[in-house]
């Protein structure tokens, strides 16, 4: 049990439930979808997000900056993916075979973009986060330094050898 001094009155615990409500109403669809991208199956992508939120929701009397709380749940949700990528014995990009995809997913990504979608797995982690946040979540490269935790420039090399380590796979795969 926490201290008197740690324990979240109630209306802390209020405000709390209430601003991780808005932000998911407001945000969860999107940030599945990243997960979705990430790791490549529904039921860890949930999971994902799904921690994430709770997380944001036990560190609220502790952020110090509520307003960059998306960016907090943003960055859990990539290391939520990087965690759930880690514990697989065969990590997505070290299969050769196309992933299994649910029903939901292969409507999410087209049928012409299944291609893309295997060869984005296929590229090491960091890469695939870089391009899945400047080209489907749409951020700038300020925001995704923040979501990453590394620095402008690492975004922008980043982006760069993974647009044109996809652009080789993609071409060998023609």
């Amino acid at each position: 049990m926490l201290p008197e001094r740690e324990r979240p009155t109630a209306s802390v615990a209020h405000d709390a439930a209430d601003a991780v409500t808005e932000l998911y109403r407001g945000h969860a669809l999107g940030l599945m979808r990243l997960a979705l991208m990430m790791v490549g199956d529904r039921g860890t992508a949930e999971d994902v997000v799904q921690d994430a939120f709770a997380g944001l929701y036990k560190r609220w009397s502790r952020l110090n900056d509520r307003d960059k709380a998306l960016t907090y749940v943003r960055s859990a949700v990539l290391n939520g993916s990087r965690t759930a990528l880690r514990r697989r014995r065969r990590p997505l990009r070290a299969v050769h075979a196309a992933p299994v995809w649910s029903a939901e997913a292969a409507a999410m990504v087209g049928e012409d973009r299944r291609e893309v979608m295997d060869a984005l797995h296929r590229l090491p982690h960091r890469q695939r986060e870089a391009l899945v946040l400047r080209f489907f979540a749409d951020l700038s490269v300020e925001e995704i330094a923040a979501a990453m935790r590394v620095s402008t420039g690492t975004v922008k090399s980043t982006t760069s050898r993974a647009l044109a380590a996809l652009g080789r796979i993609l071409e060998v795969e023609q």
